[in-house]
C-alpha cells in the first residue's frame, strides 16, 4: 500500500453538512444548473453506458437541467469544459477527475466562483471539493481479494504466486482498491500461504498497456497461480495473454465493474469474479444531493472519507458493491444493469441457461 494516499472511512452515519449555493432550479429554462462532466470511454465503457444515462434520467425526472460531458481522457479538455460550465452559471460541478492535479485546478476555480463540487466516484486528493459520492471502494477490494483466495481454495492451488495488476497511479481509487485486496491477501503472504508475484500499477488504467505489462509479469514469473486486476478491462487484459499460454481458467483472474466482457469472462470461467456497483445508484445518489443542493437545501450523506492530502474529512454519501461469481450473474440482469440479450449472446446463450440468467 502506498502510504499517505489511501482515503479511509472514519465515520458512518447520517451527516448533514453544509448548505450548498441557494436559489431554486428552473429545470424547464435555458442553462444548466448542474455541470457534470465524465473523465472517458476508453478506460471503461460504464461512463457512457451506464453513469451518463442514469444521471441523465435522474435529473429529467426531477426537472433539472443538466450539462454532462466526457473529457474523453483529455486534461486541457477537461479543464475547457470545466471552464465553460463555471462560466455559464452552473450553480453545482459534479466531476469525475482524470488525476487530482487537474481535479484541484478545476475544484478551486468553481468555488472561487461560488459552485458547489461534488467528487463523482473518484476522491479529488488534496482537491477541497464539499461532497464525494461513491463505492465503499476499499470493500470493492477486499472482495476481489476474497475472491482470488476462494478461486484459488477451489483449484486447490498449493502456495499459488499471486500477482498484482493495478489501476492507474495517480487514482487515489486504485490505492484504495489495493489497501483492500491488500488487506485480505496480505496475512497470507506472511503466513507463507501464497507467494507474492509482480506487483504493478497500469498507468492510466489503460487496457493495452495492461496486456504488455502482464505478458511481462508472465515471462518472469511463469508460475503466477493467480492475479488480482483492478477491473473487467485489466482482468480481460490478463486473460488474453492467458489464453495465448492456454493458461485461462487455470488462474484465477479478479475484476470489477460487472461489464458484460466481464460477466461473460465469470461465466466462460476465465474470469474468478467480478465486482457490481449498482452505478444506477450511485447516479441517483449523486443527483438527489445535487438536486438538493440547487434548491439550497443540506446535502444529506452517510459517512466521510479522509483525504489523505488535504487530511479533511470529505462528507461523502458511500455505496455498498457486491461480489458476483458464476451463481450469481443473474443478479445483475435482474437490476437492469446489463441486457440480457447483450451478455446471452451467441455461445453465453447456454452458459447463461446454465447458470440462470433469464
Amino acid at each position: 500500500m502506498r502510504k499517505g494516499v489511501v482515503g479511509v472511512v472514519v465515520a458512518v452515519g447520517v451527516v448533514a453538512s453544509v448548505a450548498g449555493c441557494g436559489g431554486e432550479t428552473k429545470g424547464s429554462g435555458g442553462k444548466a444548473d448542474v455541470g457534470v462532466i465524465l473523465p472517458d470511454s476508453k478506460t471503461s465503457a460504464r461512463w457512457e453506458t451506464a453513469d451518463r444515462k442514469y444521471l441523465q434520467a435522474a435529473f429529467d425526472g426531477a426537472g433539472v437541467k443538466a450539462d454532462i460531458q466526457n473529457a474523453q481522457g483529455d486534461k486541457q479538455a477537461f479543464q475547457t469544459i470545466a471552464d465553460q460550465m463555471i462560466t455559464s452559471g452552473v450553480k453545482v460541478l459534479m466531476i469525475t477527475n482524470l488525476d487530482s492535479g487537474t481535479g484541484k485546478a478545476v475544484i478551486e476555480k468553481a468555488k472561487s466562483q461560488g459552485v458547489t463540487v461534488v467528487d463523482y466516484d473518484r476522491l479529488t486528493l488534496g482537491g477541497g471539493a464539499q461532497y464525494y459520492v461513491s463505492f465503499d471502494n476499499v470493500k470493492v477490494g477486499k472482495l476481489m481479494g476474497e475472491g482470488v483466495s476462494k478461486c484459488l481454495a477451489d483449484k486447490n492451488i498449493p502456495k499459488p504466486t499471486v500477482a498484482y495488476l493495478n489501476g492507474g497511479p495517480t487514482d487515489n481509487n486504485a490505492a484504495m482498491f489495493k489497501a483492500g485486496y491488500d488487506s485480505v491477501l496480505k496475512p497470507k503472504f506472511d503466513a507463507g500461504e501464497y507467494v507474492k508475484g509482480p506487483d504493478q500499477a497500469v498507468p492510466e488504467w489503460d487496457n493495452t498497456k495492461a496486456g504488455t505489462i502482464f505478458e511481462q509479469m508472465l515471462t518472469g514469473t511463469p508460475n503466477i497461480g493467480g492475479v488480482v486486476a483492478a477491473n473487467d478491462g485489466l482482468g480481460n487484459a490478463a486473460i488474453a495473454v492467458l489464453k495465448k499460454q492456454k493458461l485461462n481458467g487455470q488462474v484465477p483472474v479478479t475484476g470489477q465493474d460487472a461489464t458484460v466482457q466481464g460477466l461473460q469472462n465469470v461465466l466462460a470461467g476465465d474470469q474468478c469474479v467480478t465486482v457490481y456497483k449498482a452505478i444506477k445508484k450511485e447516479a441517483e445518489a449523486a443527483t438527489q444531493l445535487a438536486i438538493g443542493l440547487v434548491k439550497g437545501q443540506q446535502g444529506q450523506t452517510n459517512g466521510t472519507v479522509n483525504d489523505p492530502v488535504s487530511k479533511a474529512d470529505v462528507p461523502s454519501v458511500l455505496l455498498e458493491p457486491k461480489a458476483i461469481y458464476k451463481d450469481n450473474v443473474k443478479e445483475v440482469v435482474a437490476d437492469g444493469f446489463v441486457a440480457k440479450a447483450e451478455l446471452c449472446a451467441g455461445e453465453f446463450a447456454k452458459l447463461c441457461a446454465d447458470n440462470g440468467v433469464n
